[in-house]
């Protein structure tokens, strides 16, 4: 069964107005056009059609031991990332059974079935592990963080490293040594300085290089450490970078006594120079991927202190703020939320999913994040549909909202 649905279209290479049609039982897209045909689902002037986004890090916090699900599950998981017009999620591995292994691997994915999106799994680097059969991304940790997958010193962390040669690695890029030598200090952003991520950004590029990687730096804070970024890949080191919501839009200048715990992430909020360099690194095009860093935890647990901020229910309509408050190109937002992320998980996607995600072009995926950038919302607490009840963005008012999403070819809601 054919559908098509019509407006103003943006992909990373160009905006126009066109006509999608889709076969509903394949979940593909058989034809894009020029010009609204009348016969078509039209969205209004005011709404606009993005390839589905998906959003690369976040934390789902179900495995088979499932002692976190309190926190979220996969279902919770899929529903937070709908509700903010993410049509796919790439989950992040330190679990209580960490997939890091054949056999842990595929016990976790088998968990993921169940979801209403694609939800494609990291696999766990720690001291200790070798690369899995098949094919599948893999994150290391490379300071203390939520769980046991980290490592305590640079050396340790190589000597595991060189049998991943030429695989696809994400890096979480805090120093151990500095992270220790900071520890007493008197709050969270000092106790995690800047340098920890600029030093441990140079040993990740050394080892990018080195083992031949596919590599990508995660959750990005420092404009020192970006200029290292944008130098490597200037002499073409193959590596990419995110950066989330709350590093764009907050700095250590807004943080009071009251919000100081709901801000508490790894890394910490940076100063308002290294925010407005994460601004003006998609602008020049260096920060590949926006992704949330989804890290959600009881309020109890943020009460006490645990790092972590729940952002996957906001992520579309953190994207109308780029575009009303930030002045990010609508072709760029497509780049970083979906083509590049789509891109990211291609390699792992199963077949139904045609020539990937991402595009909007025949062949491939019909999922789309339809934003309206002249209906604003204020987001409220009862809006949240990720497990952890609470947003850094209660309260907070959204230029724009979310129109409409779907997923191989139909339209989804947020249960």
């Amino acid at each position: 069964m054919m559908e098509k649905i019509a407006g103003k279209i943006v992909t990373h290479e160009r905006e126009f107005l066109g006509t999608i049609e889709f076969d509903v039982t394949t979940g593909l897209i058989t034809n894009v056009k020029e010009g609204l045909d009348p016969n078509a689902r039209q969205f209004s002037d005011e709404c606009v059609i993005f390839p589905g986004f998906g959003d690369i890090h976040i934390h789902a916090r179900e495995d088979v031991s499932g002692k976190h699900t309190y926190k979220e599950d996969f279902l919770s998981a899929s529903a937070a990332a709908i509700n903010g017009g993410v049509i796919h999620v790439a989950d992040m591995p330190n679990n209580p059974v960490p997939p890091i292994d054949d056999e842990t691997y595929t016990a976790k994915q088998a968990l993921t079935k169940k979801a209403p999106i694609h939800i494609t799994l990291y696999a766990g680097i720690g001291p200790h592990t070798k690369p899995l059969t098949n094919k599948v991304p893999y994150k290391v940790f490379m300071g203390p963080s939520i769980g046991e997958l980290f490592f305590h010193d640079n050396p340790s962390l190589e000597e595991v490293i060189k049998h991943y040669h030429g695989q696809d690695v994400s890096f979480h890029c805090e120093d151990p040594e500095i992270l220790i030598a900071n520890q007493d200090k008197p709050t969270h952003e000092t106790r995690r300085p800047k340098e920890a991520e600029t030093i441990a950004t140079d040993f990740a590029l050394y080892l990018i290089e080195k083992y031949n990687l596919k590599g990508k730096l995660c959750h990005y804070s420092t404009k020192d450490g970006l200029s290292k970024i944008v130098e490597a890949k200037k002499r073409g080191v193959n590596v990419t970078c995110e950066v989330t919501p709350t590093h764009l839009m907050f700095d250590t200048e807004m943080l009071t006594e009251t919000n100081h715990k709901w801000f508490q992430m790894n890394p910490p909020l940076r100063g308002r120079e290294d925010r407005e360099a994460m601004v003006k690194g998609i602008l020049d095009g260096h920060i590949d991927y926006l992704a949330t860093d989804h890290a959600p935890h009881s309020i109890e647990e943020k009460q006490k202190g645990t790092s972590g901020i729940s952002q996957l229910d906001t992520y579309g309509l953190f994207v109308t703020y780029m575009i009303s408050k930030l002045n990010i190109p609508m072709t760029l937002i497509a780049k970083i939320c979906s083509k590049n992320p789509g891109e990211f998980v291609a390699p792992y996607l199963p077949k139904h999913f045609g020539k990937g995600v991402g595009i909007i072009n025949e062949g491939y995926a019909a999922n789309f994040s339809i934003l309206n950038l002249k209906k604003p919302v204020e987001f409220k607490k009862s809006m949240i549909k990720s497990k952890s009840g609470w947003s850094p963005f209660e309260g907070f008012q959204f230029p724009g909202s979310i129109e409409a999403v779907y997923y191989l070819g139909k339209e989804i809601h947020a249960k």
